[in-house]
């Protein structure tokens, strides 16, 4: 009997709670009540204290002079309160001046005490925000003050839509990508495109440190009419896709980003291989955007698995990695076994960039760099594979300035310990100066330094404009690795250039004065031209260089600082000891492009380490001190080795705003050592290839 009457409490207590809840709070409120409204009926009471209070404020409030000085528009918002006791009380102002805070708070100080709001008929107090244009209007402009309560509804309502509200004010993306900090994928066939525009006589442009942004060779070209001048016409969703748009793209107020899918897809024949045929099957995907104005990023995941031309291959397994993985893809990374004969090899580059002002770029990112005119580089090379970099570029007057910080690693089984690859750091400077509309010169200057005695990533290099060879000099001799190079580049006409690089490793007089051809005199050189729209065919790009390096040059007398990262240079794929003649031809017509390539070359190798293991010096990655002499060291000693590569490439743009292209290629290789070892032997490789690919990055096959 007990539980039946509890349990029928409850169950009135609940009926008359349920019954009382569809009865508003406001159904007991009063609002308060200024002495003009005592007479107006309850349900006008609040209409009658808003119009009340903002036409005090219109005739009370006195603009500051420094906001009629300064031509300032816009608003403040406040928070006020009525008191129990019915007086005012300004709880906090939020405006750009202190002049309109005080003025505010001057007006509300004024005012007159009221009788105050109730609840059930008791005295409470009430809080109200309050916005006003600055300068005032007409009453009518200035907004009516809302509760606490009233606000908060609003916020929830708002939130509620907030879904739909992100929805629609997204908008129509309009290649944004042109106009933004972010790179422009460094490929040699892509950048002649506007190799000449960022080139012509009295352009202030510097061209050496790549990839370029966007921002930059808009200055120069019109990157959106050469997109309009190769517009297909599609009307379904599919060959827009295909032929004209990125697959995805976003615009909202203040951001963006377009999302592709990467395709690197090839099938091709090696002659008097005994493989079948050779592959390379990339997919992969890459989403770039902006957040805000001066923020861009770049993400870029690719997954591929390949087999190659029997040298390539031989080579990729020449510079393998310690710890059992069978490769190293030139360019792109470690690799692992794929069934019995090819490679599993994934790759992830990504930045962000940040632009504060027009003089300054900072980059954090996993990637690579370039510097250079020419299709090789003896400073930075794209031939390595990725790897994590801070760059800071800045630019003024006649001057770019660009500073690189870099994370490497040497893989070889002589630096491993326990399993974990050896980290090495290297800090890069590269000033480039316009001393007049044709004539650019470039200073540069490079440490390599690995984590002697826990040192870390030595703060002595963060500096950008300090002396390296200084410090080095400073830390110990063996401490550090420094280079310093001269470049230089003149524009003979808006049709020709000259440019050139000089690398000096180390260098002593003394040994140069006694003609003893000492091996300390590591250095090389590059010469090169390039003729744009070549004896007058629009679009034909002609590029001749020679570059030569003396042997040991880019190595050093400690194992790991050396300038190399994954068993790959740093600078020229060659390392050093070499010297080699390139001719290049690239022309485009509409959405169809060729590109001829022919490279003669001399190495000196060295010998079978069974029957002689010294380092003649073109291996930069052998210690200093097993090299074959103090003196009497020569270009080209050691295994004398003739190279020659010729390369033929055609195809069709099939998406210009991708670079998505199919293509056919035809690589020829000769290679003639004077002795064969197990790596090196005469070999002669014809290797044809067919394939669809998107073209964001460099292979180099002229290994």
């Amino acid at each position: 009997m007990y539980r039946l009457k509890t349990s029928l409490f409850i169950f009135v207590f609940l009926i008359i709670q349920i019954a009382t809840a569809q009865t508003s709070t406001s159904d007991y409120e009063k609002y308060p009540v200024f002495p003009e409204c005592e007479t107006e009926d309850i349900e006008n009471l609040e209409n009658c204290f808003n119009t009340t209070l903002r036409t005090f404020i219109n005739k009370n409030f006195t603009l500051p002079e420094i906001v009629t000085k300064e031509n300032y528009t816009g608003e403040m918002v406040f928070l006020f309160e009525v008191t129990a006791e019915g007086k005012f009380k300004i709880l906090y102002v939020d405006a750009v001046y202190n002049e309109l805070k005080e003025e505010i708070r001057s007006v509300f100080d004024s005012l007159p005490t009221i009788k105050p709001a109730t609840y059930s008929g008791r005295n409470v107090y009430v809080q109200f925000t309050m916005q006003l244009a600055i300068p005032l209007g007409s009453i009518e402009a200035i907004k009516a003050p809302k509760t606490l309560q009233e606000k908060e509804n609003e916020l929830e309502i708002a939130a509620k839509k907030e879904f739909d509200t992100v929805n629609d004010s997204l908008g129509i993306y309009k290649d944004e990508i042109y106009n933004s900090n972010l790179n422009i994928p460094f490929s040699h066939d892509m950048y002649s495109y506007f190799d000449q525009a960022i080139n012509l006589v009295g352009t202030n442009s510097h061209t050496a440190s790549k990839p370029y942004l966007y921002n930059t060779v808009a200055s120069y070209y019109d990157f959106n009419a050469q997109q309009a001048k190769l517009q297909k016409n599609a009307s379904s969703w599919l060959g827009r896709k295909l032929w004209n748009e990125h697959m995805v793209t976003v615009k909202g107020k203040d951001y963006w980003f377009v999302l592709d899918p990467i395709i690197d897809l090839q099938l091709g024949k090696n002659t008097n291989s005994e493989v079948d045929y050779t592959y390379n099957n990339t997919r992969g995907v890459q989403v770039q955007g902006g957040l805000g104005k001066n923020l861009n990023f770049s993400a870029t995941v690719f997954e591929s698995q390949g087999r190659f031309a029997d040298y390539f291959n031989r080579y990729a397994e020449s510079i393998k990695p310690a710890g059992g993985n069978p490769a190293i893809i030139p360019g792109r990374g470690i690799a692992k076994e794929f069934k019995t004969d090819a490679y599993d090899y994934p790759v992830a580059e990504g930045y962000i960039s940040y632009a504060p002002n027009k003089m300054f770029n900072i980059q954090l990112g996993h990637g690579k760099n370039f510097i250079g005119d020419g299709y090789r580089s003896l400073f930075v090379s794209d031939a390595v594979s990725p790897y994590p970099f801070v760059k800071l570029n800045t630019s003024f007057w006649k001057i770019k300035y660009t500073n690189t910080w870099m994370w490497l690693r040497d893989v070889r089984p002589e630096v491993t310990e326990d399993g974990a690859f050896l980290t090495k750091y290297i800090a890069n400077h590269y000033l480039s100066w316009n001393v007049s509309k044709k004539l650019n010169i470039g200073l540069f200057e490079s440490v390599v330094w690995k984590n002697d005695n826990n040192r870390g990533f030595d703060f002595n290099y963060v500096n950008p404009i300090i002396f390296y060879r200084a410090i080095e000099f400073s830390t110990g001799s063996r401490a550090g690795n420094a280079i310093v190079g001269l470049s230089s580049k003149y524009k003979w006409s808006d049709n020709v250039n000259f440019y050139g690089q000089f690398i000096l490793d180390e260098f002593s007089l003394n040994d140069i004065k006694s003609g003893n051809k000492s091996w300390k005199n590591k250095f090389g050189f590059q010469l090169g031209a390039k003729y744009y729209n070549a004896f007058k065919v629009d679009n034909l790009l002609l590029q001749f260089e020679y570059n030569q390096v003396r042997p040991y040059t880019y190595s050093h007398n400690e194992v790991a600082t050396n300038y190399g990262h994954n068993n790959q240079s740093l600078a020229h794929l060659w390392g050093a000891n070499f010297r080699e003649v390139i001719g290049i031809a690239r022309y485009n017509y509409n959405r169809w492009y060729g590109s001829a390539k022919m490279i003669y070359g001399q190495r000196g190798l060295d010998f079978d380490p069974t029957v002689d293991a010294a380092s003649y010096g073109g291996n930069i990655f052998i210690d200093n001190d097993e090299r074959i002499a103090d003196s009497g060291i020569e270009l080209l000693q050691g295994n004398k080795t003739n190279v020659f590569l010729a390369d033929l490439n055609a195809g069709y743009l099939v998406n210009p705003k991708t670079n998505l292209k199919i293509f056919a290629n035809l690589t020829y290789r000769s290679f003639n050592p004077e002795a064969n070892t197990m790596v090196d032997f005469k070999e002669n490789t014809t290797w044809f290839s067919l394939g669809i690919r998107t073209d964001i990055f460099n292979w180099y096959l002229d290994f």
